[in-house]
């Protein structure tokens, strides 16, 4: 049986919209670096942002919400308090009612990932909380973030 590959790094090119934040005085642990709760945050900062400028997401009337249902983190180099990050967002699958975004926190203009990780979103109707499909204008903004998208730093122009 082969063992699973071991996270690595990821670079600036894989991610196709970047959202700048500052740490905080209280994200810093008793360790000295930024604690692994914050991560969560980014990353929900850095996708909720993304969706909030493309004009798809208004959190406080949108009749479609995402929750999320699956989220991960792996980590690579310490971040700290006063450390400005950019944290990194792509899309790796959009299905029916979901999708799996991808997110890269990086120390402001570090070429590698410090950590990375995925974060699924279920879309619900607001009121039922229960699954629906995407809206298009929703599906048109993921599209734009998946590496095969014109513009994206992966997308390969010749394939």
């Amino acid at each position: 049986m082969n063992a699973p590959k071991k996270p690595a790094p990821r670079p600036r090119t894989d991610f196709g919209y970047f959202n700048p934040i500052s740490t905080r005085w209280m994200d810093n642990d008793v360790y000295g670096h930024v604690n692994n709760v914050v991560y969560y945050s980014w990353f929900d900062t850095a996708v909720n942002a993304y969706l909030v400028e493309q004009g798809v997401l208004d959190p406080a009337t949108s009749a479609v919400i995402g929750l999320v249902v699956n989220t991960t983190c792996n980590y690579f180099s310490s971040v700290a308090f006063p450390d400005m990050i950019e944290a990194g967002v792509t899309v790796a699958h959009i299905g029916k009612s979901s999708v799996r975004y991808e997110v890269g926190i990086f120390k402001k203009g570090a070429s590698l990932t410090a950590a990375h990780g995925h974060f699924v979103h279920v879309y619900v109707d607001r009121v039922t909380q229960r699954p629906v499909p995407l809206p298009g204008a929703l599906r048109e903004a993921l599209l734009r973030l998946q590496p095969s998208a014109p513009g994206h730093p992966d997308h390969n122009s010749a394939a």
